[in-house]
């Protein structure tokens, strides 16, 4: 007995000092890695201080508020910087918020891959089109781009329209009451519209309030970021064994049932289908009716330039993107719309009398030709993504050395582009902290950089949904406008801002709602 336990303590010593004899070289190596890179690019501005392996990451204040308030203070410090270099933990990024220095990385073909921090997405996205990169990017690119045209965003309105107006109906309950958060609405809005134009399915989201999913998508939001900006949460032994990690298995767990169990009933209720045009089904229940088509029944059928069918995971990877970039972005992008509307009356009233122009004192549903026609409201939306893009920061990796404004970038080192900060730029907006929709009026907006306004990205990898985005945003303002005046006595350094994946108010928005009177014929 003393014998097996001593070759036990003999057999768990060597297997200690062997993990700490590896993890010592492995961060001995780091180290020497990250002092050579520092040498390389010490001539570049950057942020102070800065410690081996750690980089600049003791700097980041734990909390999403506070973490944002830091971005915005150092953005503004060191506006007049062509670029800033920032170490997170032993990798540098280069940060960008210039128009020159943005074009620079987004509209090159070759500088399409994701930054290093996106692989913490990837438990939850896979590599689809998000987060993948080089020919997997390229053929999924080529393979979804038909999904969002013209004729099938047509389609798609027709679930905006009815998933506006039940939002509508519920905000009726407040109607000349006290103020309320209007995030959550508004979130479980986007969520019934994104499931069943993505997925084909309405979960009823709207009449439940209690969505897990939208809990989870908030919560490892956080999560991730959390983790991102953590490099000794970096390794999976460490994140996983951390309450963080157990956190994250748990939210993983509710986003992937929900979409498996959306896939599954599609798949079966193609099988039944085709049994019934096959004959092998004769139930009348079964007949042949035009069902709306979803981005799930175009996936199921898509094929990459071999003529290969998406596998399970790979369906599986573009619904959660879609189902991630598709509901959380546009509900932010909807709530800082009511946000900026509520504090500005006068821009209200213009929006009111446009409405007045398109509708009259008519009822009938919104079509392509009256969201056409809306261009102030197109303009109020814009600025409102200029104010406060969906996507605050996003990331990219330079595969190849590369020179902007006159500093060299070595092979390999990311970059992160701030659209928050890019959009301030006083030579482009002046007073840019105020809202004015009139700065994208075509005579004011002509001749404008293309770069220097980005709130789906540019260049060869922009946003694949943006005019989905812009359709649900105009669809849902234009029905909730045309019945309510909208107020708040919420200050602005009141909401607060957290920028965890995407921009969102850290306090909710907080709005009064009147009956708007019916214009006259």
């Amino acid at each position: 007995m003393a014998l097996v336990s001593s070759a036990f303590f003999f057999g768990w010593a060597v297997g200690t000092i062997s993990a700490f004899v590896l993890l010592a070289a492995a961060l001995s190596f780091l180290a020497l890695r990250n002092y050579w890179k520092w040498k390389e690019m010490n001539y570049i501005p950057e942020m102070k201080p800065w410690y081996p392996i750690l980089g600049n990451s003791l700097l980041f204040d734990r909390d999403a508020e506070g973490f944002w308030k830091q971005v915005i203070n150092y953005s503004e410090e060191f506006r007049h910087t062509p670029l800033l270099k920032l170490w997170v933990g032993p990798f540098p990024h280069m940060i960008l918020y210039h128009q020159d220095t943005v074009e620079v990385v987004l509209r090159n073909s070759t500088f399409i891959g994701k930054g290093y921090l996106y692989r913490f997405l990837q438990p939850w996205l896979g590599t689809g089109l998000l987060t993948s990169t080089g020919k997997k990017w390229h053929s999924r690119r080529k393979m979804l781009t038909p999904t969002f045209h013209f004729t099938i965003l047509v389609d798609f309105l027709e679930v905006m329209i009815e998933q506006a107006n039940i939002f509508v109906q519920n905000l009726e309950q407040h109607l000349d009451k006290d103020p309320f958060n209007c995030s959550l609405y508004i979130a479980l809005c986007t969520l019934d519209i994104i499931c069943e134009t993505a997925m084909g399915k309405n979960i009823g989201a709207q009449k439940n309030k209690n969505s897990d999913y939208v809990k989870a998508v908030q919560s490892m939001s956080d999560l991730i970021h959390h983790r991102q900006k953590s490099p000794w949460l970096w390794p999976n032994l460490l994140y996983n064994i951390s309450g963080k990690g157990r956190q994250h298995y748990t939210n993983l767990k509710i986003l992937h049932s929900f979409t498996d169990k959306v896939i599954e009933e599609k798949l079966c209720k193609i099988k039944q289908q085709e049994q019934y045009q096959n004959g092998a089904a004769s139930n009348n229940h079964l007949e042949k009716k035009k069902e709306r088509k979803a981005f799930l029944d175009m996936l199921l059928n898509a094929r990459d330039e071999d003529g290969k069918k998406l596998s399970y995971i790979g369906i599986r990877e573009e619904v959660d993107t879609f189902m991630f970039e598709g509901h959380d972005t546009t509900a932010v992008a909807l709530s800082w719309a009511i946000y900026l509307l509520a504090s500005h009356p006068e821009i209200q009233r213009k929006v009111h009398s446009e409405l007045d122009e398109v509708f009259g004192n008519s009822d009938h549903h919104i079509t392509m030709e009256d969201l056409k026609n809306l261009r102030y409201l197109e303009c109020v939306i814009k600025e409102a993504l200029r104010l406060f893009p969906s996507v605050p920061m996003f990331a990219r990796i330079l595969n190849e050395e590369c020179y902007i404004r006159g500093y060299k970038i070595p092979k390999g080192t990311d970059t992160i582009i701030l659209p928050y900060a890019l959009h301030r730029d006083p030579d482009n907006f002046p007073e840019p902290e105020k809202f004015r929709p009139e700065r994208f009026f075509p005579e004011n907006s002509a001749g404008r950089h293309p770069y220097s306004y980005i709130p789906f990205s540019a260049g060869p990898r922009n946003c694949i949904g943006q005019r989905f985005a812009l359709l649900e945003e105009k669809t849902i303002l234009a029905t909730t406008l045309r019945h309510f005046w909208i107020e708040t006595k919420q200050k602005y350094e009141d909401v607060g801002m957290v920028a965890e994946l995407i921009l969102r108010p850290s306090k909710g928005i907080w709005i009064q709602l009147k009956k708007r009177p019916t214009p006259s014929s």
